[in-house]
């Protein structure tokens, strides 16, 4: 039994994706969740931090530049293509880092303060940014830019940005209710887990609903593999100018899928979070071979 809940506990997001997946229509039905367990995965994330203890380098800024400015450089290169691949790319590349990238960090060696650093200055930037672009590429029927940027930025602002204040106001005023979400702070990855289930199972639903896009999906499925790839690795090579490597990488291509795919059929072409859905698999999977790698040689040492 404690081998079948420990091999559980090491797949949990592998077999969270294949769980949606298989009951897709099940678990599909459970995506007006997503807000809430998105708010609830940052408090608890964000309540072991201290925004006093949290130092902006010039690394993070550097990475948060190539996020922006590569989202636009993407989907203006690909519009021209095809729209929905380029939002595709255009929100893998502009999603802000998970929170659980900090428990891939810290596994891999690299520094918990710096990670956790930068997810809390994207997270910001992200909550001003796609209100301001997203109403110019994917503008709604009987919405001006400036109706679109203020309901987007009253539903994507509150949360991402409150759960930090929150956790803050926590600490500060209502030190016991801060203690047992502190105690509690690891079920985040757990939540997370549970997310990835709803979220794969919508999006397996919408590519099983829409067959004729299947040239789409293989593009997309294409695409946010190279992404992975150069972000993974674009992340690393810069981080090793500022000793911060796997910070860097983490940083730069672990994303808050969850939240991408959640924006994408909020506020974009719906058929558009099909990508950020293949993104979790190459993500999970480069994630897993880099622990698998860091196992081996922590074995040998």
């Amino acid at each position: 039994m404690n081998t079948i809940f420990q091999f559980a506990k090491n797949n949990a997001l592998p077999l969270a994706m294949l769980l949606g997946a298989v009951f897709h229509n099940f678990f599909s039905q459970f995506a007006f969740l997503m807000p809430y367990l998105l708010f609830t995965m940052l408090l608890l994330s964000f309540s072991k931090v201290s925004l006093y203890e949290l130092k902006p380098r010039k690394l993070h800024f550097i990475l948060l530049a190539i996020e922006v400015l590569g989202s636009l450089a993407a989907y203006w290169a690909i519009s021209g293509y095809n729209k929905i691949l380029a939002e595709s790319v255009m929100m893998i590349i502009i999603c802000p880092t998970a929170t659980a990238a900090v428990v891939i960090t810290s596994k891999l060696g690299g520094s918990a303060a710096s990670i956790t650093s930068y997810t809390l200055l994207a997270n910001i930037t992200v909550a001003v940014v796609i209100p301001l672009l997203f109403p110019i590429i994917e503008p709604h029927e009987g919405m001006d830019f400036v109706d679109g940027f203020l309901t987007i930025l009253k539903k994507v602002f509150p949360l991402l940005v409150c759960p930090m204040i929150l956790a803050e106001l926590l600490r500060k005023f209502l030190p016991p209710v801060h203690g047992f979400l502190l105690k509690y702070s690891s079920a985040s990855f757990y939540i997370w887990a549970v997310s990835l289930t709803t979220l794969m199972g919508r999006t397996v639903k919408t590519i099983l609903e829409t067959p004729e896009n299947y040239h789409i999906d293989i593009l997309m499925a294409v695409a946010s593999m190279i992404v992975c790839v150069i972000l993974f690795v674009s992340g690393k090579k810069i981080g090793t100018h500022y000793n911060d490597r796997i910070s860097a990488g983490q940083a730069l291509g672990q994303k808050n899928t969850i939240f991408a795919i959640w924006v994408a059929q909020t506020y974009l072409n719906p058929l558009s979070s099909v990508g950020s859905g293949f993104y979790i698999i190459w993500q999970n999977l480069f994630n897993s071979w880099q622990l698998q790698k860091k196992r081996k040689q922590s074995q040998k040492n």
